[in-house]
């Protein structure tokens, strides 16, 4: 009877113990698994190299496991001691592993100098996610062949010795399983005869102490190998908990490998970013296919100019409503020929007033008249908040892009003030002066484009409000007044609602109320 320290052996780097499997006095098994190790690439059972009782144990969850790192005693009998690794002797690396793992790795030598290399004892069966050689490649000990995804996690096996790969016998989306052919080596001299570095009757194993280091293999082609994110199952978890889509992040690690620095870089340059602007050209929701990416350049010249950050931010706004609310439309003709009479006789008098002040005060009344215009729905969409003030947005046309001002307590202004306050809210978004609270907080949005023209559009619902009005370029029309047509001032309306919120019927009512409003503006008074 005698004790024996078994050390970590190489396992392709440095990882935490996370799980302790034996206790003293219990009695082990070769193979049995004495600790379980987590590193960036795996997550992986350490098997005890011999039969035994265990004596001590010499580390402690936590701890970092590196190669040869002292991790249990254990007592064997005389005939079951192991030759090839007495804690006593000065091995090198290639000695210090798992006894299981190498002869099940080599299976034959030939006679050729092509030997056969089979997939060693991994703990259970795993699916084949990437094939890291091709035929006609110059490995060297230690170079990854397969990539190999179980539940519990992903690994990389390596080559046990130097050679050229002759034949690939592995592929993608196979199970691999203990002893199965993966490749066939063409060695040379000493390196055709790996096998001696598991039997532990050697002291010496030539391929990992003469073989110069692996050369450095360019990620990019490991990816066009591989369809599935190169990363283990801690990396993996790391990226549950942040949200983070595996195939966005740039591995840095050995052949490509996500690691966790690489996952929490990614998240800290994303969190340093403004939020994205998603356009109508990317894919959006539900399943929206992308519009193709065109070369125009190969139809004449063209000249690129990036939208400013109002452009993008708008769009990705408007974009996110367009495709969250069901839009309908609401068209009216207002007769406002009254309105800008009365409009004119006041300029005549030194106060001067464009037609939107007017246009505000009927929207105010009529949101008052019908408050489901004034509301929004809950989150969830099964209820309407209906607002007890009445803020109105209405939507300036500046150099960089569309910015909405808004009103506060429209409903409780005057023509005059909300004439002095509309005047100082567009200079102030023309001169990039506004304030964010000065844009937030709207019930109801106006777009006018009456200044510019035409006769009718669509605007969109500035979700979370329920409804938007348009107004389009007034003009003269023929209205028939019972005997004879009139020549009369027609101020086109377009009303764009959330169908969710609001129905037809209602939609109807609002802008024949508001058609009433401002065909006679005594009611306004009212």
């Amino acid at each position: 009877m005698s004790d024996e320290i078994i050390k970590v052996p190489d396992l392709g780097g440095d990882g935490e113990i996370i799980e302790i499997s034996v206790q003293v006095g219990d009695r082990i098994e070769a193979e049995d698994a004495i600790l379980v190790v987590e590193s960036d690439k795996a997550s992986m059972e350490v098997p005890a190299p011999f039969a035994g009782t265990i004596t001590e144990i010499l580390v402690k969850v936590g701890d970092t496991a590196s190669e040869g790192l002292p991790m249990v005693k254990v007592a064997t009998e005389s005939a079951s001691a192991p030759e090839a690794a007495p804690a006593e002797e000065t091995k090198p690396a290639s000695a210090t592993a798992p006894a299981a793992a190498e002869p099940a790795t080599v299976a034959t030598a030939s006679a050729s100098s092509e030997a056969l290399v089979k997939v060693p004892d991994l703990g259970g069966d795993g699916e084949v996610t990437e094939i890291c050689v091709q035929v006609g490649d110059q490995v060297e000990a230690e170079d990854s062949i397969v990539v190999v995804e179980s539940d519990k996690a992903s690994m990389e096996v390596p080559a046990p010795f130097a050679g050229t790969v002759t034949e690939i016998l592995i592929k993608l989306g196979e199970t691999a399983s203990e002893g199965m052919p993966m490749v066939k080596l063409k060695t040379q001299g000493a390196a055709s005869q790996p096998a001696t570095a598991a039997t532990g009757t050697e002291t010496k194993a030539p391929a990992p102490t003469t073989a110069p280091a692996a050369p450095a293999v360019d990620p990019g082609i490991i990816t066009t190998r591989n369809k599935k994110v190169h990363a283990g199952p801690a990396v993996r978890r790391i990226a549950r908990e942040f949200g983070v889509d595996l195939s966005e992040v740039k591995g840095s690690g050995p052949r490509g490998r996500v690691v966790k620095e690489d996952v929490q870089s990614f998240v800290k340059t994303r969190l340093k970013q403004p939020a994205p602007a998603p356009m109508a050209t990317t894919t959006g929701g539900s399943g929206i296919p992308a519009v193709p990416t065109i070369d125009f350049s190969k139809f004449g010249a063209v000249k690129e100019v990036p939208l400013t950050r109002l452009q993008q931010v708008g769009g990705a706004n408007l974009h996110r409503s367009w495709l969250n609310v069901p839009h309908v439309t609401q068209f009216e003709d207002a007769d406002i020929t009254e309105m800008e009479a009365f409009r004119k006789a006041q300029k005549a008098q030194g106060i001067a007033m464009t037609p939107m002040p007017f246009i505000i005060k009927a929207c105010t009344t009529a949101l008052r008249r019908m408050p489901q215009f004034n509301a929004s729905l809950n989150p969830d969409g099964t209820a309407l908040l209906y607002k007890e003030y009445c803020h109105i947005g209405f939507a300036v046309d500046t150099p960089d892009g569309l910015l909405v001002p808004v009103i506060r307590d429209a409903d409780k202004k005057g023509l005059q003030e909300l004439a002095t306050e509309m005047s100082a809210l567009a200079s102030k978004a023309q001169q990039k002066k506004l304030s964010p609270a000065e844009m937030q907080g709207a019930c109801f949005t106006i777009s006018s484009l009456g200044s510019v023209g035409g006769t009718a559009f669509t605007p969109i619902v500035n979700t979370p409000e329920v409804a938007i009005l348009g107004v389009s370029k007034a003009s003269i029309k023929p209205v028939w007044d019972g005997q004879a047509f009139q020549p009369r001032l027609m101020l086109p309306l377009s009303l764009s609602y959330d169908h969710r919120a609001i129905n037809g019927a209602d939609a109807a009512r609002f802008t024949t109320l508001l058609s009433s409003l401002m065909g006679d503006i005594r009611t306004l008074l009212l």
